[in-house]
């Protein structure tokens, strides 16, 4: 029977004392050729693990199912990648697929307190779903929480697939240069350095944008002080003119009223000239009366007077005609 070593998982994270972080144990269920739940926890050791078994065995698929969890491999799957990672056979069809990964974490390297932390990932024809210890997570969340601990994209070498120890050893030294500074770390700094560099130029392209912003909106507020300014003047101007027009209105209502009283005292003294005025024509036409009545009498007096007189005449007349 032929053996091949598939894949070295190392240990995944440096010690502290005895214990280090590792795999623990990984359950499958309807992943691959991994119809039924399938739970491996007794062979994992927590330094190197290799893996070995017949052609057709299922190697692949168990490195698949691990990288499936933790690494960015599978990353963004579409409905019909997904559809591929579910079990094809006979039976009933599988619908949904999960692999779930328990890593012991005594050493607290995680930021969990926990001795013990799940990670499952489950999918289906529509479906892609992260957990965190039996808790809904995304995707994102997952990611942080391993990267926190050393699984980082730009350092894949926590898993060492099958050939990839002679290619490395083979490499030249430039490129052997290259891997020692992506497995130290160094590289995700000049990553990070070349990141911030560009960071940097967006931000100056961004001030430059912003002091021109600024440079507007400082014209804009000088523009509206001067404005300001001269609202103010017109105000305080307009303020004067008002007191001014109150002023002259004032004036002019003072002197009207001046005028109007000026004409009732005129008024009251005309009415009173007139009220005396009519008393006295009153008085001459009461006089006017009184003489007229009085010559009306004195003609009638003086009619009878006359009358009288003219009959004693006639009758001395007429007795002197009768003597012998």
């Amino acid at each position: 029977c032929q053996r091949r070593a598939n894949f070295v998982a190392s240990s995944l994270c440096r010690t502290r004392g005895s214990a280090a972080m590792h795999i623990k144990q990984v359950i499958l269920r309807g992943f691959k050729t991994y119809k039924d739940q399938v739970s491996l926890h007794e062979d994992f050791h927590p330094g190197v693990n290799v893996i070995v078994g017949f052609n057709g065995s299922g190697k692949s698929n168990l490195f698949n199912a691990i990288l499936f969890v933790i690494s960015d491999h599978f990353g963004s799957l579409r409905q019909e990648t997904r559809r591929s990672l579910l079990h094809e056979g006979a039976g009933p069809a599988v619908l949904t697929a999960f692999v779930e990964i328990v890593f012991d974490n005594v050493d607290r390297r995680m930021p969990i307190d926990k001795d013990e932390v799940r990670v499952r990932r489950t999918i289906g024809a529509k479906k892609d779903d992260y957990s965190l210890d039996g808790k809904t997570a995304t995707r994102n969340e997952v990611f942080n929480l391993l990267e926190s601990c050393g699984f980082t994209k730009s350092n894949p070498y926590y898993i060492v697939q099958q050939g990839k120890v002679a290619e490395l050893t083979l490499m030249d030294d430039r490129r052997r240069l290259e891997l020692l500074k992506e497995i130290s770390g160094a590289g995700v700094y000049d990553e990070r350095r070349a990141e911030s560099m560009k960071l940097l130029q967006d931000t100056a392209v961004r001030r430059k944008k912003t002091d021109e912003i600024i440079e507007g909106v400082a014209s804009r507020i000088k523009s509206l002080e001067e404005e300001q300014r001269e609202l103010v003047e017109y105000q305080q101007l307009e303020k004067q003119r008002r007191c001014l027009e109150y002023e002259l209105t004032d004036r002019d209502w003072r002197t009207a009223q001046e005028r109007i009283e000026s004409l009732e005292a005129q008024k009251r003294e005309v009415a009173a000239q007139l009220h005396k005025v009519q008393r006295d024509t009153s008085e001459l036409r009461t006089s006017l009366e009184d003489a007229e009545t009085e010559v009306q009498r004195a003609a009638t007096e003086k009619q009878r007077v006359s009358a009288e007189h003219e009959e004693e005449t006639e009758v001395t007349r007429h007795g002197e005609s009768s003597k012998p």
